[in-house]
Protein backbone atom coordinates (compact mmCIF):
# COMPACT_ATOMS: atom_id res chain seq x y z
CA UNK A 1 0.00 0.00 0.00
CA UNK A 2 2.77 1.97 0.71
CA UNK A 3 4.04 1.95 -2.66
CA UNK A 4 0.79 2.80 -4.24
CA UNK A 5 0.02 5.50 -2.21
CA UNK A 6 4.40 7.15 -3.18
CA UNK A 7 3.57 6.05 -7.12
CA UNK A 8 0.11 8.18 -6.54
CA UNK A 9 1.76 11.14 -4.72
CA UNK A 10 4.55 11.27 -7.67
CA UNK A 11 1.51 11.05 -10.54
CA UNK A 12 -0.03 13.99 -8.45
CA UNK A 13 2.73 16.36 -8.63
CA UNK A 14 3.41 15.67 -12.34
CA UNK A 15 -0.17 16.68 -13.20
CA UNK A 16 0.31 19.71 -10.67
CA UNK A 17 3.65 20.82 -13.19
CA UNK A 18 1.29 19.73 -15.96
CA UNK A 19 -1.37 21.84 -15.06
CA UNK A 20 0.90 24.72 -14.11
CA UNK A 21 2.47 24.85 -17.61
CA UNK A 22 -0.65 25.14 -19.27
CA UNK A 23 -1.95 22.10 -20.40
CA UNK A 24 -5.36 22.66 -21.57
CA UNK A 25 -8.71 22.19 -18.95
CA UNK A 26 -12.21 21.20 -19.18
CA UNK A 27 -14.53 24.09 -20.84
CA UNK A 28 -15.14 25.76 -17.12
CA UNK A 29 -17.80 28.69 -18.76
CA UNK A 30 -20.66 26.35 -17.89
CA UNK A 31 -19.30 24.20 -15.53
CA UNK A 32 -20.61 23.19 -11.70
CA UNK A 33 -18.71 20.25 -11.23
CA UNK A 34 -18.22 19.84 -7.22
CA UNK A 35 -21.23 22.03 -6.36
CA UNK A 36 -24.17 19.31 -5.81
CA UNK A 37 -24.89 20.19 -2.61
CA UNK A 38 -27.53 20.86 -0.30
CA UNK A 39 -27.88 24.83 -0.80
CA UNK A 40 -30.73 26.15 -1.36
CA UNK A 41 -29.56 29.55 -2.72
CA UNK A 42 -27.06 27.51 -5.18
CA UNK A 43 -29.82 26.83 -7.91
CA UNK A 44 -30.04 30.47 -7.98
CA UNK A 45 -26.23 30.84 -8.92
CA UNK A 46 -25.61 27.79 -10.68
CA UNK A 47 -26.39 28.28 -14.61
CA UNK A 48 -29.20 25.86 -15.52
CA UNK A 49 -28.41 23.46 -18.74
CA UNK A 50 -30.64 23.48 -21.80
CA UNK A 51 -30.95 19.65 -21.04
CA UNK A 52 -29.73 16.74 -18.70
CA UNK A 53 -28.68 13.05 -20.22
CA UNK A 54 -30.22 10.44 -18.27
CA UNK A 55 -29.65 6.61 -19.02
CA UNK A 56 -32.21 4.53 -17.81
CA UNK A 57 -32.99 0.71 -17.50
CA UNK A 58 -34.04 -0.53 -20.68
CA UNK A 59 -37.50 -2.14 -19.44
CA UNK A 60 -40.75 -0.37 -20.65
CA UNK A 61 -42.38 -0.91 -17.44
CA UNK A 62 -39.80 0.93 -16.15
CA UNK A 63 -39.56 3.47 -18.38
CA UNK A 64 -43.45 4.61 -18.89
CA UNK A 65 -43.27 6.00 -14.81
CA UNK A 66 -39.66 7.25 -15.65
CA UNK A 67 -40.62 9.40 -18.58
CA UNK A 68 -43.77 10.81 -16.49
CA UNK A 69 -41.63 12.13 -13.38
CA UNK A 70 -39.17 13.44 -15.76
CA UNK A 71 -41.95 15.71 -17.42
CA UNK A 72 -42.76 16.98 -14.09
CA UNK A 73 -39.11 17.68 -13.26
CA UNK A 74 -38.86 19.86 -16.89
CA UNK A 75 -42.24 21.82 -16.54
CA UNK A 76 -40.75 22.45 -12.48
CA UNK A 77 -37.33 24.10 -13.89
CA UNK A 78 -37.47 24.31 -17.81
CA UNK A 79 -34.58 22.04 -18.33
CA UNK A 80 -35.10 19.40 -20.73
CA UNK A 81 -34.11 15.58 -19.52
CA UNK A 82 -33.47 13.40 -22.75
CA UNK A 83 -34.13 10.03 -21.81
CA UNK A 84 -32.52 7.09 -23.27
CA UNK A 85 -32.98 3.60 -22.43
CA UNK A 86 -29.85 1.33 -22.41
CA UNK A 87 -30.12 -1.92 -20.43
CA UNK A 88 -28.10 -1.16 -16.93
CA UNK A 89 -25.65 -3.95 -17.25
CA UNK A 90 -24.57 -2.85 -20.46
CA UNK A 91 -24.37 1.18 -19.01
CA UNK A 92 -20.89 0.65 -17.58
CA UNK A 93 -18.97 -0.24 -20.81
CA UNK A 94 -20.96 2.53 -22.58
CA UNK A 95 -19.94 5.11 -20.29
CA UNK A 96 -16.25 4.13 -20.38
CA UNK A 97 -16.38 4.83 -23.71
CA UNK A 98 -18.98 7.63 -24.36
CA UNK A 99 -17.62 9.74 -21.87
CA UNK A 100 -14.09 10.86 -22.37
CA UNK A 101 -15.22 11.89 -26.27
CA UNK A 102 -18.30 14.17 -24.43
CA UNK A 103 -21.00 11.27 -25.33
CA UNK A 104 -21.78 9.99 -22.44
CA UNK A 105 -24.71 10.75 -19.96
CA UNK A 106 -25.24 13.23 -16.99
CA UNK A 107 -26.73 10.80 -14.65
CA UNK A 108 -27.21 7.05 -15.19
CA UNK A 109 -28.88 3.58 -13.42
CA UNK A 110 -27.07 0.69 -11.69
CA UNK A 111 -27.39 -1.84 -9.13
CA UNK A 112 -25.51 -0.66 -5.37
CA UNK A 113 -22.76 -3.64 -5.67
CA UNK A 114 -21.19 -2.53 -8.62
CA UNK A 115 -20.24 0.91 -7.44
CA UNK A 116 -16.96 0.16 -6.64
CA UNK A 117 -15.93 -0.92 -9.48
CA UNK A 118 -17.19 1.97 -11.33
CA UNK A 119 -15.76 4.18 -8.75
CA UNK A 120 -12.43 2.58 -9.52
CA UNK A 121 -12.35 3.41 -12.81
CA UNK A 122 -13.17 6.70 -12.55
CA UNK A 123 -16.62 6.67 -14.35
CA UNK A 124 -18.91 8.23 -11.21
CA UNK A 125 -18.25 11.46 -9.12
CA UNK A 126 -18.78 11.55 -5.44
CA UNK A 127 -22.76 13.03 -4.49
CA UNK A 128 -23.42 15.12 -1.58
CA UNK A 129 -26.64 14.85 -0.18
CA UNK A 130 -26.16 17.11 2.37
CA UNK A 131 -28.86 16.78 5.00
CA UNK A 132 -31.24 14.74 2.01
CA UNK A 133 -29.09 11.45 2.78
CA UNK A 134 -31.82 11.18 6.05
CA UNK A 135 -34.56 11.02 3.41
CA UNK A 136 -33.72 7.57 2.49
CA UNK A 137 -33.35 4.21 4.22
CA UNK A 138 -30.07 3.49 6.05
CA UNK A 139 -29.84 0.56 4.46
CA UNK A 140 -30.37 2.35 1.22
CA UNK A 141 -27.81 5.11 2.09
CA UNK A 142 -24.90 2.46 3.54
CA UNK A 143 -24.98 0.34 0.34
CA UNK A 144 -24.40 3.61 -1.78
CA UNK A 145 -21.14 4.70 0.57
CA UNK A 146 -18.50 3.67 -0.51
CA UNK A 147 -15.24 4.52 0.85
CA UNK A 148 -17.21 7.05 3.06
CA UNK A 149 -18.62 8.62 0.86
CA UNK A 150 -22.13 8.77 -1.16
CA UNK A 151 -21.97 7.53 -4.46
CA UNK A 152 -25.66 6.93 -5.43
CA UNK A 153 -29.16 8.13 -4.73
CA UNK A 154 -31.28 5.58 -4.12
CA UNK A 155 -34.27 4.95 -5.60
CA UNK A 156 -35.35 1.02 -5.51
CA UNK A 157 -34.72 -1.86 -2.47
CA UNK A 158 -34.92 -5.66 -2.77
CA UNK A 159 -34.59 -7.98 -0.36
CA UNK A 160 -36.61 -11.75 0.17
CA UNK A 161 -38.83 -12.74 3.08
CA UNK A 162 -41.45 -16.21 3.35
CA UNK A 163 -44.07 -17.18 1.42
CA UNK A 164 -45.87 -20.18 2.90
CA UNK A 165 -49.36 -22.01 2.39
CA UNK A 166 -51.96 -21.50 4.63
CA UNK A 167 -52.85 -25.35 4.14
CA UNK A 168 -50.38 -26.69 5.88
CA UNK A 169 -49.60 -23.29 8.09
CA UNK A 170 -51.98 -21.08 9.86
CA UNK A 171 -49.10 -18.49 9.96
CA UNK A 172 -45.64 -17.81 9.51
CA UNK A 173 -42.94 -18.74 11.76
CA UNK A 174 -41.94 -15.56 14.29
CA UNK A 175 -38.64 -17.37 14.97
CA UNK A 176 -35.80 -19.64 13.50
CA UNK A 177 -37.13 -22.22 16.44
CA UNK A 178 -40.68 -22.29 14.87
CA UNK A 179 -39.13 -22.48 11.78
CA UNK A 180 -37.42 -25.28 12.42
CA UNK A 181 -40.39 -27.37 13.98
CA UNK A 182 -42.13 -27.19 10.58
CA UNK A 183 -38.86 -28.42 8.95
CA UNK A 184 -39.16 -30.78 11.50
CA UNK A 185 -42.78 -32.01 11.62
CA UNK A 186 -43.84 -31.51 8.05
CA UNK A 187 -41.13 -33.16 6.02
CA UNK A 188 -41.61 -36.37 4.29
CA UNK A 189 -38.89 -36.44 1.77
CA UNK A 190 -40.08 -39.93 0.49
CA UNK A 191 -42.81 -38.02 -0.86
CA UNK A 192 -41.66 -34.92 -1.72
CA UNK A 193 -43.28 -32.88 1.05
CA UNK A 194 -41.28 -30.13 3.03
CA UNK A 195 -41.77 -28.18 5.98
CA UNK A 196 -39.56 -25.67 4.66
CA UNK A 197 -37.34 -25.40 1.53
CA UNK A 198 -34.89 -22.45 0.05
CA UNK A 199 -31.38 -22.43 -1.86
CA UNK A 200 -29.64 -23.43 1.31
CA UNK A 201 -26.42 -23.73 -1.56
CA UNK A 202 -26.32 -19.83 -2.41
CA UNK A 203 -24.82 -17.61 -0.11
CA UNK A 204 -27.62 -14.78 -1.33
CA UNK A 205 -30.27 -16.69 0.24
CA UNK A 206 -28.50 -17.96 3.28
CA UNK A 207 -27.12 -15.16 4.29
CA UNK A 208 -29.26 -14.19 7.58
CA UNK A 209 -28.50 -17.55 8.95
CA UNK A 210 -25.08 -16.10 8.88
CA UNK A 211 -25.17 -12.87 9.52
CA UNK A 212 -27.35 -13.00 12.65
CA UNK A 213 -24.57 -15.85 14.34
CA UNK A 214 -22.32 -13.04 13.83
CA UNK A 215 -20.57 -14.12 10.19
CA UNK A 216 -19.73 -11.12 8.05
CA UNK A 217 -17.94 -10.80 4.24
CA UNK A 218 -15.83 -8.53 4.76
CA UNK A 219 -15.30 -6.19 8.18
CA UNK A 220 -17.53 -2.78 7.75
CA UNK A 221 -16.18 0.07 9.29
CA UNK A 222 -18.64 3.45 8.62
CA UNK A 223 -19.04 2.39 5.21
CA UNK A 224 -15.57 1.49 4.50
CA UNK A 225 -14.68 -2.71 3.71
CA UNK A 226 -11.12 -4.41 4.81
CA UNK A 227 -11.50 -6.66 2.11
CA UNK A 228 -8.35 -8.70 4.06
CA UNK A 229 -10.54 -9.07 7.27
CA UNK A 230 -13.08 -11.83 6.35
CA UNK A 231 -15.48 -13.30 8.53
CA UNK A 232 -17.01 -16.27 7.06
CA UNK A 233 -15.38 -19.14 8.69
CA UNK A 234 -15.82 -17.73 11.87
CA UNK A 235 -17.37 -19.20 15.43
CA UNK A 236 -20.70 -17.64 13.92
CA UNK A 237 -20.12 -18.98 10.43
CA UNK A 238 -19.34 -22.34 12.00
CA UNK A 239 -22.49 -22.63 13.73
CA UNK A 240 -24.25 -21.16 10.79
CA UNK A 241 -23.21 -24.16 8.43
CA UNK A 242 -24.08 -26.82 11.07
CA UNK A 243 -27.72 -25.10 10.43
CA UNK A 244 -27.80 -25.88 6.64
CA UNK A 245 -25.92 -29.21 7.10
CA UNK A 246 -28.48 -30.32 9.41
CA UNK A 247 -30.88 -29.46 6.80
CA UNK A 248 -29.75 -31.88 4.16
CA UNK A 249 -28.41 -34.37 6.81
CA UNK A 250 -32.02 -34.80 7.06
CA UNK A 251 -33.43 -34.31 4.18
CA UNK A 252 -35.45 -31.36 5.00
CA UNK A 253 -34.28 -29.83 1.92
CA UNK A 254 -33.41 -31.58 -1.05
CA UNK A 255 -29.60 -32.07 -2.15
CA UNK A 256 -28.78 -29.97 -5.33
CA UNK A 257 -31.93 -27.83 -5.00
CA UNK A 258 -31.85 -25.10 -7.70
CA UNK A 259 -34.84 -22.24 -8.21
CA UNK A 260 -36.63 -24.06 -10.46
CA UNK A 261 -37.06 -27.38 -8.51
CA UNK A 262 -38.02 -24.62 -5.30
CA UNK A 263 -40.47 -23.11 -7.30
CA UNK A 264 -41.73 -26.25 -8.83
CA UNK A 265 -42.27 -27.66 -5.46
CA UNK A 266 -43.95 -24.99 -3.71
CA UNK A 267 -46.26 -24.38 -7.00
CA UNK A 268 -47.01 -27.89 -6.66
CA UNK A 269 -48.33 -27.77 -2.63
CA UNK A 270 -45.51 -29.82 -1.49
CA UNK A 271 -43.65 -27.43 0.61
CA UNK A 272 -45.37 -25.30 3.58
CA UNK A 273 -42.86 -22.35 3.95
CA UNK A 274 -40.27 -21.24 1.54
CA UNK A 275 -37.68 -18.30 1.22
CA UNK A 276 -37.49 -15.91 -1.61
CA UNK A 277 -37.98 -13.04 -3.41
CA UNK A 278 -40.98 -10.41 -4.50
CA UNK A 279 -40.16 -11.53 -7.93
CA UNK A 280 -42.17 -14.91 -7.22
CA UNK A 281 -45.28 -13.20 -6.37
CA UNK A 282 -46.75 -13.25 -9.73
CA UNK A 283 -46.32 -16.86 -10.16
CA UNK A 284 -47.15 -17.75 -6.35
CA UNK A 285 -50.20 -15.99 -6.66
CA UNK A 286 -51.68 -17.95 -9.58
CA UNK A 287 -50.77 -21.40 -8.22
CA UNK A 288 -51.83 -20.96 -4.43
CA UNK A 289 -54.47 -18.03 -4.95
CA UNK A 290 -55.78 -17.37 -1.67
CA UNK A 291 -53.44 -19.86 0.01
CA UNK A 292 -50.65 -17.94 -0.45
CA UNK A 293 -49.24 -15.94 2.41
CA UNK A 294 -46.27 -13.45 2.39
CA UNK A 295 -44.32 -12.86 5.66
CA UNK A 296 -40.92 -11.08 6.72
CA UNK A 297 -38.21 -13.91 7.55
CA UNK A 298 -38.10 -14.90 10.99
CA UNK A 299 -36.06 -13.61 13.91
CA UNK A 300 -32.88 -15.49 14.43
CA UNK A 301 -31.50 -15.31 17.97
CA UNK A 302 -33.56 -13.39 19.22
CA UNK A 303 -33.31 -10.42 16.12
CA UNK A 304 -34.33 -9.42 12.80
CA UNK A 305 -32.83 -11.63 10.13
CA UNK A 306 -29.89 -9.51 8.49
CA UNK A 307 -30.80 -9.94 4.72
CA UNK A 308 -28.97 -9.09 2.07
CA UNK A 309 -30.34 -5.85 0.29
CA UNK A 310 -29.73 -4.70 -3.31
CA UNK A 311 -30.58 -0.84 -3.71
CA UNK A 312 -30.28 0.35 -7.66
CA UNK A 313 -29.63 3.95 -7.68
CA UNK A 314 -28.91 6.68 -9.78
CA UNK A 315 -25.26 7.71 -10.47
CA UNK A 316 -23.36 10.85 -10.95
CA UNK A 317 -20.92 10.87 -14.31
CA UNK A 318 -17.37 11.71 -13.30
CA UNK A 319 -17.79 13.48 -17.51
CA UNK A 320 -20.87 15.64 -16.49
CA UNK A 321 -20.69 18.72 -17.00
CA UNK A 322 -24.12 19.49 -14.75
CA UNK A 323 -23.09 17.92 -11.47
CA UNK A 324 -25.16 20.56 -9.51
CA UNK A 325 -28.55 19.91 -10.98
CA UNK A 326 -28.20 16.47 -11.72
CA UNK A 327 -28.09 16.31 -8.38
CA UNK A 328 -31.17 17.83 -7.95
CA UNK A 329 -33.02 16.18 -10.26
CA UNK A 330 -31.79 13.11 -8.89
CA UNK A 331 -32.86 14.32 -5.57
CA UNK A 332 -36.44 15.21 -7.07
CA UNK A 333 -36.93 11.55 -9.07
CA UNK A 334 -36.45 10.07 -5.77
CA UNK A 335 -38.62 11.97 -3.32
CA UNK A 336 -41.41 10.73 -1.74
CA UNK A 337 -44.00 11.31 -4.11
CA UNK A 338 -41.88 10.46 -7.15
CA UNK A 339 -40.67 7.39 -5.32
CA UNK A 340 -44.36 6.40 -4.72
CA UNK A 341 -45.59 6.77 -8.14
CA UNK A 342 -43.01 4.81 -9.56
CA UNK A 343 -43.52 2.19 -6.93
CA UNK A 344 -47.30 1.85 -8.03
CA UNK A 345 -46.51 1.83 -11.96
CA UNK A 346 -43.23 -0.73 -11.89
CA UNK A 347 -44.18 -2.16 -8.69
CA UNK A 348 -40.27 -1.81 -7.31
CA UNK A 349 -39.75 -0.89 -3.49
CA UNK A 350 -38.76 2.17 -2.39
CA UNK A 351 -35.26 3.84 -0.92
CA UNK A 352 -37.30 6.88 0.10
CA UNK A 353 -37.50 6.36 3.97
CA UNK A 354 -40.78 7.68 3.93
CA UNK A 355 -42.28 6.45 0.80
CA UNK A 356 -40.90 2.98 2.21
CA UNK A 357 -43.19 3.38 5.49
CA UNK A 358 -46.20 5.06 3.74
CA UNK A 359 -49.29 2.76 3.84
CA UNK A 360 -49.32 2.14 0.12
CA UNK A 361 -46.41 0.12 0.23
CA UNK A 362 -47.01 -1.42 3.81
CA UNK A 363 -50.60 -1.81 3.38
CA UNK A 364 -49.94 -4.01 0.42
CA UNK A 365 -50.23 -7.62 1.44
CA UNK A 366 -47.49 -8.77 -1.49
CA UNK A 367 -45.14 -6.17 -1.19
CA UNK A 368 -45.88 -4.47 2.43
CA UNK A 369 -43.69 -7.64 4.42
CA UNK A 370 -40.60 -6.95 2.30
CA UNK A 371 -40.61 -3.32 3.07
CA UNK A 372 -40.71 -4.70 6.72
CA UNK A 373 -37.85 -7.08 6.06
CA UNK A 374 -35.58 -4.26 4.73
CA UNK A 375 -35.27 -2.54 7.53
CA UNK A 376 -33.21 -5.57 8.78
CA UNK A 377 -31.51 -6.20 6.15
CA UNK A 378 -27.57 -5.12 5.23
CA UNK A 379 -26.63 -4.09 1.72
CA UNK A 380 -24.24 -6.81 -0.42
CA UNK A 381 -20.67 -5.47 -0.13
CA UNK A 382 -20.07 -2.93 -2.99
CA UNK A 383 -16.34 -3.83 -2.99
CA UNK A 384 -14.93 -5.13 -6.05
CA UNK A 385 -13.46 -8.32 -4.28
CA UNK A 386 -16.79 -8.97 -3.66
CA UNK A 387 -17.02 -10.96 -6.79
CA UNK A 388 -14.44 -13.05 -5.88
CA UNK A 389 -16.54 -14.30 -2.61
CA UNK A 390 -19.91 -16.41 -4.40
CA UNK A 391 -18.42 -19.17 -6.55
CA UNK A 392 -15.83 -20.20 -3.45
CA UNK A 393 -18.49 -19.75 -0.90
CA UNK A 394 -21.56 -21.17 -2.73
CA UNK A 395 -19.00 -24.44 -3.74
CA UNK A 396 -18.37 -24.36 0.08
CA UNK A 397 -22.47 -24.78 0.64
CA UNK A 398 -22.75 -27.14 -1.83
CA UNK A 399 -20.36 -29.22 0.09
CA UNK A 400 -22.15 -28.99 3.07
CA UNK A 401 -25.12 -30.41 1.18
CA UNK A 402 -23.58 -33.42 0.44
CA UNK A 403 -22.51 -34.00 4.01
CA UNK A 404 -18.85 -32.67 4.03
CA UNK A 405 -17.68 -30.71 7.56
CA UNK A 406 -17.56 -26.86 8.11
CA UNK A 407 -14.10 -27.26 7.97
CA UNK A 408 -15.03 -26.52 3.77
CA UNK A 409 -15.60 -22.57 5.23
CA UNK A 410 -11.95 -22.45 5.72
CA UNK A 411 -10.84 -23.65 2.67
CA UNK A 412 -13.56 -21.11 1.34
CA UNK A 413 -12.06 -18.29 2.72
CA UNK A 414 -8.52 -19.42 1.82
CA UNK A 415 -9.43 -19.41 -1.79
CA UNK A 416 -11.74 -16.18 -1.69
CA UNK A 417 -7.82 -14.60 -0.42
CA UNK A 418 -6.39 -16.20 -2.80
CA UNK A 419 -8.83 -15.10 -5.48
CA UNK A 420 -8.37 -11.47 -4.47
CA UNK A 421 -4.89 -11.34 -4.49
CA UNK A 422 -4.87 -13.14 -7.94
CA UNK A 423 -7.05 -9.84 -9.19
CA UNK A 424 -5.10 -7.29 -7.40
CA UNK A 425 -6.59 -6.83 -4.49
CA UNK A 426 -6.07 -7.07 -0.83
CA UNK A 427 -2.58 -6.18 0.61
Amino acid sequence: MKKVFSLFMVLLLLVGIVAGCGAPKRDEGSSDKGTGTDDGAKSEEVAKPDKLLVWVNNEDKQKKPLREIFDAYEEETGIKIEMVGVNMLDQIQSLALDGPVGKGPDVFFQPHDRIGDIVLQGLADPIDLGDSAKDYSETAISAVTYDGEIYGVPLVTETYGLFYNKDYVSEAPKTFEELQKIADEKTDASKEQFGFAMEAANLYFVWPFFANNGAYVFKNTNGTYDVNDIGLANEGAKKAGEVVKNWFDKGQIPVGITADTLNGLFQDGKVAVVLNGPWMIPGYKEALGDKLGIAKLPEINGEGAKSFVGVKSWMLSAYSDNQYWATDFMKFVTNKDNSLKYFKEAGEMPANQAALTDPTVTGDPNIGPFADQIQYGEPMPSVPEMQQVWDPFNKALELLSKGEDTGVLDEAVKQIKDNIAAAGGGQ
